[in-house]
This record gives C-alpha cells, structure tokens and sequence, in this order.
C-alpha cells in the first residue's frame, strides 16, 4: 500500500502516523521524503487497513493499494531516482551516462593496469575486470581468485578508478570488503542465488545485480528486493542480454527492457553490450541504442590484446577501440540531453 501526503503535512504528524501504523497492523513503513510531498510505502500484509479511514485524514492526499510482489525495489513506492554515490564521488543514475570498462578477467599487474590507464585516459569512471571468472567449462581459465583482487587493488590505486568485481560466494564477501571492492558484481548465473542476495543485502556496498540468462523483467526486481530487504538499498540493476533462439549472438540484448526497469523501479540500469552480442563490432551500435533508450551506464569489456585474452576475447574492445566507441557514445549521450563531463 502507498500512501501520499499532502505538502503541507508537518514531520511531527508524520511520525506519529508512521508509528500508529506499524504499532496496529504490525507492518514496516518506508518514508521517501520529496520536493513536492512526502510518500509512506507500507510493507507487509496490509489486507486488514481500512483504505477509507486512511484516505479519510486530512493529511493524507491519496492512498492506493500495490500488487506487484516487489515493493523496495518498485517506483511507486520511492518516485525519485536512486543516485549511487561512491565516497570517491563518483555517481550512477544522477542524470548522466556511467562508463565501466575493463578486462574480463585480470590477467597480471601490467595488463590490469595498462588497461585501467588507457581507459580511464577515453573517459571510464570505473574499472570492472573479474577476479572470480564462472565458466561454463570447469577446464576454463577460472581467475586469477584473491590474487587477482589484489592486482585491482593495483589499479585502483594507480588510477584512482573504482573497482567493479564480480562475486560468486557468501565465503567472498569478507574477502571482497577487505580488498576494497567499490561495486560487488552479481553475475547473471547468481541472480537467483539467494543465500548470496540476502547476505549482500548487509552489506554496505552497492550491488551491481545482472539479469539472469532466462529471466524476466519481474523476476530480476524480485533478486534485487532480496538484496533490499536486507537493509542494502544500493542496488544497480543490469541488462546484458537474454537466451532467444538467436544464434548468430551470444545472447540477445532486450532493449525494451530498459525503459520498462526504468518505469517499474527507481534503481539506476547499466547496460552490457559486450555480454549481449559476444562480438567486438557489435559493443557500438547496441552501447549507442542502451543510451538512446535511457541506459544510466554501460559496462564494456576492455582487452590489451583480445586474441590472446584468457576469457571472452572475442567480444573485447582493444584500448584505441574503446576511446572510439566512448567518443560516440558520448556524444550520443550529449545529444540525448545527458549530464556528460
């Protein structure tokens, strides 16, 4: 259920409805304070409120009931944009148009680095590189684990980028906290791991959470409530392409998708060509089509030298041709009224 007060409503009158609320119904009240009037989100089972004697109080505006089983992560509950702010200032879903590149899997100190130079040099304000690599083969290349942290860790601190890393175990979290890891990344095979969502949900870290391989819309919301319920707010959701009957693609970037996180839900959506398409040509036009669509920022993969890329060669970008594809999609982002720096 949500409720709507009127502007003039006093913070006093607030809490004393707030706490009249959870004492009788037993239910928890999420408060999202606006410019223009103040929104009471109720969580819990609400069937037993009488709507009429809610809607009857002089401070309350409107008052309507809310079926999807989603309620942190929905807009209606929280009509202001989520703005991800990392205390090294950077920010994802103010407006502006985020640039996360880097390799798929760390592979050394100077290929990490070089890499985070070259594309923080064409305008990336994070480095993403996996020290964790899930891979369909249990034969594959599977990271470099806490060695490849500490190599972010390199990075970081010779370019200042925040890192964005990708977790596949509860075990990992302390691990990731201690290395300093600014953005934990769930990947789409952990999206309904939800022993790993509700105890991410703890931490005081935002969450990079991408959509599953067969997922819908509604189902990724619900693994981003999991991580809400929890006390973690700071949740960023990522499309990077669902299986279809495609083959020519690895996988097939739902541009529609976009829009539709975007109306249902509050949280700021990244958007991953590189994993969509699975080819490197490719990485331009779907990157250029995520910001004509309203995308908050694109994760691409970045390879110093993608034929000999120990994973996901194929789809990575070489360093001069990230600096192309960032000048385009920049000034697309521009065109499209975005804040770009």
């Amino acid at each position: 259920m949500i409720i709507v007060l009127k502007p003039e409503c006093t913070k006093k009158q607030v809490e004393e409805f707030t706490n009249q609320l959870t004492k009788e119904y037993n239910i928890k009240v999420n408060t999202w304070v606006g410019t223009q009037s103040t929104v009471l989100g109720l969580i819990g089972d609400t069937h037993d409120i009488d709507i009429d004697y809610i809607a009857a109080q002089d401070f309350v505006e409107n008052v309507k009931r809310v079926q999807e089983p989603y309620k942190k992560a929905n807009r209606k509950f929280h009509p202001g944009d989520t703005v991800i702010t990392l205390p090294t200032g950077q920010k994802i879903g103010d407006g502006g148009l985020s640039l996360i590149a880097g390799p798929c899997s760390v592979e050394n100190e100077e290929q990490i680095c070089g890499i985070a130079a070259d594309v923080k040099k064409a305008g990336a304000q994070f480095l993403r590189g996996g020290a964790f690599k899930p891979r369909t083969s249990p034969y594959a290349f599977q990271g470099l684990k806490a060695e490849g942290l500490e190599l972010l860790k390199e990075a970081k601190k010779k370019t200042g980028l925040p890192i964005v890393t990708e977790i596949m175990s509860v075990r990992h979290i302390d691990m990731f906290l201690q290395a300093g890891v600014d953005i934990i990344q769930v990947g789409a095979r952990n999206m309904q791991n939800f022993e790993l969502l509700k105890e991410l949900g703890k931490v005081k870290k935002p969450i990079l959470l991408k959509r599953g391989l067969s997922s819908t819309i509604e189902e990724l919301l619900m693994s981003a409530e999991y991580i809400m319920a929890g006390g973690n707010e700071q949740v960023i959701l990522c499309e990077r392409g669902i299986r279809t009957y495609e083959t020519y693609t690895r996988n097939t970037l739902d541009i529609s998708a976009i829009p539709i996180l975007k109306r249902l839900s509050h949280l700021p959506v990244v958007v991953d060509p590189s994993h969509a398409g699975g080819i490197a040509w490719l990485v331009k036009p779907l990157a250029l089509a995520a910001v004509a669509a309203g995308a908050d920022g694109l994760i691409i993969e970045v390879h110093n030298n993608p034929s000999k890329a120990l994973s996901d060669g194929a789809q990575s970008l070489t360093p001069k041709q990230f600096e192309n594809v960032a000048e385009h999609i920049l000034s697309a982002a521009k065109a499209f009224g975005r804040k770009v720096d």
